[in-house]
Formats: structure tokens, C-alpha cells, sequence
């Protein structure tokens, strides 16, 4: 590896949890959120937030946002839940946070290490880069999701009601 960070066996655990949701399973214990940090060379989820943990912060999408630090890089997987023109979706998002004050050292060490930790996600239909909280604004976001979002979270945006 370039980089020489492995990844951790919980990387590809937590993905398979995210992306394998059983329909007999306790939805509050769903992970909707999953923040990866490289630490001792290795890859490794360092929060994992669940449904439950969500429903007490009453915003997912701030509670993303909050996770990105304005001066350390991170890779995010969201469980984004949004609404399009024809139906309801849920899909997973894949962030690489990057932010313009953290180091040119961890800005390279993340980028150097992305494809790796993108091979254990590997089907993610929605993949972000993210360098400031400006271009993390809900109605940017969701026009990286399509051009048919209406809203992100129950939250709704006034310019594309339907």
C-alpha cells in the first residue's frame, strides 16, 4: 500500500451492517452513521452512531455535519434517508472530509488512502469530497444525490416542493 494504512476488520463489519438491513431486525439499532479515522496506520470506524442515538440529536443531517472537524480529516458513511420526486429512498453516502486548515500531510495520507477503504465499500452509489462546510449545504448535498431531491431527513427545500 502507497500509504501503508491497512484497514481494520471493523471497516468492513460495520459496512456489511450498514448495507445488509434485516427486515426482522430492531430498527433502533440500525447504524445510520459511521465516522472512520486513520489511527495507528490502520483505518477504523472511531464513532458509530446508531438510530437510537440519532432520534435523541432529532437532526441527522446536522448531526453529519458536526462530525466533520474543522481541522482533522475523516471518512463518513451515511445512511442518507431522502425523498425524490417518485419515492422515498435510503442510500448510502461515502464522504471524504478534507478540510482546507487540517495539514497537507493528513490531506495526503487520506487521499493516498481512499481507495483502499473504497474497495471495502465498495458498491457505494454516491461518492463525496468535501473540503469546506460550505460545500456541505443540504440543498448542495442533495443535488449530489440527483436532480429529483426534494428534501433530506424529513427536511424539505422551499425551491423544490412539489
Amino acid at each position: 500500500m502507497a500509504s501503508g494504512v491497512k484497514i481494520s476488520d471493523q471497516v468492513t463489519d460495520v459496512y456489511n451492517e450498514m448495507r445488509l438491513v434485516k427486515n426482522d431486525s430492531n430498527s433502533m439499532e440500525r447504524i445510520r452513521l459511521v465516522v472512520f479515522e486513520i489511527k495507528d496506520d490502520q483505518i477504523q470506524p472511531s464513532k458509530i452512531f446508531r438510530e437510537k442515538d440519532v432520534l435523541e440529536k432529532k437532526n441527522v443531517y446536522k448531526l453529519f455535519l458536526e462530525q466533520m472537524d474543522s481541522e482533522h480529516c475523516c471518512y463518513l458513511l451515511y445512511d442518507c434517508h431522502y425523498e425524490t420526486k417518485d419515492s422515498p429512498k435510503e442510500e448510502l453516502v461515502f464522504v471524504m472530509w478534507t478540510p482546507d486548515t487540517s495539514t497537507c500531510k493528513e490531506k495526503m495520507l487520506y487521499a493516498s488512502s481512499k481507495r483502499y477503504i473504497k474497495a471495502v465499500v465498495a458498491g457505494i452509489k454516491h461518492e463525496l469530497e468535501i473540503n469546506d462546510r460550505s460545500d456541505a449545504e443540504m440543498e448542495d448535498f442533495a443535488s449530489s444525490l440527483g436532480k429529483n431531491v426534494l428534501g433530506i431527513e424529513g427536511n424539505t427545500f422551499g425551491s423544490r416542493k412539489k
